[in-house]
């Protein structure tokens, strides 16, 4: 006998917004329908022209992993850090207590696409010192659980495959692509909330087969199953799944901060303004690549 699967509670689509500058992005988790599904903040697939991006911005609080489809992206922050990333690169940014950054396309590329997922941090993590990680495409491994089903775990497991990324509030994030006529059964920790986001073709998720179309957002129900049924049929599919372990505490959003009060939220404007607890490198620093 099969476990149960977990279901869909509700598919949201994602239209095309401005953000940035020169960006088109669609969010899935960050909507009005979809404000916080905790532990996660914001997931967005973005559409950067050669001559957008997101120049120089600050961040507290949180995590940003920048997960590349196509072209290339150069990012450069106030600790020196400088990279590119390319197709099926990862950057994994720990915010912590500050940082200022700035993300640019490559200017030879035409475009550069691929998703940016914004993790919330435990209180306990919240004002920890910046990291990053970041992986190249040839070294996410690899589940191949069948002929036809191929899943980037690029944080968690899946099929006996472990991520090298260190994350502080635990998650899951597999990159999945399937040949039609394909079913996978995941296993999902039985506490974490979790969503599958589609970025080409048709899913059919659960034990009932609900219908899953491309750019959009598929939130699983959380009644404690450990596993998630997909299934494919006339076409491939590609898409993410991603879950995470809920923090269960106060979120206080604004803009590129998120504490857990307006207090701190408060503080944390008077840190960056006065490049103090954590933003002393901000001053008079500008990126290179902007």
């Amino acid at each position: 006998m099969t476990a149960a699967s977990r279901s869909i509670t509700r598919a949201v689509l994602s239209r095309e917004q401005a953000e940035g500058v020169g960006a088109r992005v669609r969010r899935s988790i960050g909507r009005p329908e979809l404000r916080n599904h905790d532990p996660f903040l914001m997931l967005d697939e973005f559409n950067v022209d050669k001559n957008g991006g997101f120049p120089d911005h600050p961040h507290r609080g949180f995590e940003t992993v920048t997960y590349m489809l196509e072209g290339q992206f150069q990012h450069e922050d106030f600790a020196g850090h400088k990279g590119t990333i390319g197709p099926g690169d990862l950057q994994w940014m720990t915010a912590g207590r500050g940082i200022v950054h700035s993300e640019m396309p490559v200017k030879s590329q035409t475009r550069a696409h691929g998703l940016q997922l914004w993790i919330n941090l435990p209180k306990e993590h919240k004002m920890c010192e910046p990291q990053y990680q970041e992986l190249l495409d040839k070294e996410v491994k690899r589940a191949r659980p069948e002929e036809g089903v191929e899943i980037k775990v690029i944080a968690g497991q899946s099929h006996g495959v472990s991520s090298q990324v260190y994350t502080r509030t635990p998650t899951m994030y597999l990159d999945i692509k399937m040949d039609k006529n394909k079913t996978v059964v995941q296993t999902i920790p039985a506490s974490f909330t979790g969503f599958i986001y589609t970025l080409k073709g048709t899913i059919f998720v659960g034990d009932n087969a609900f219908k899953g179309e491309a750019h959009h957002t598929l939130t699983f129900s959380e009644d404690g199953a450990e596993t998630v049924k997909i299934t494919t049929k006339e076409e491939s599919a590609h898409f993410v799944l991603i879950a995470g372990e809920p923090l269960r505490e106060p979120i206080v959003q604004h803009g590129p901060f998120v504490m857990n009060s307006k207090e701190e939220i408060y503080d944390t404007f008077m840190d960056y303004q006065t490049n103090t607890n954590g933003f002393e490198r901000a001053k008079n620093w500008s990126s290179t690549i902007a």
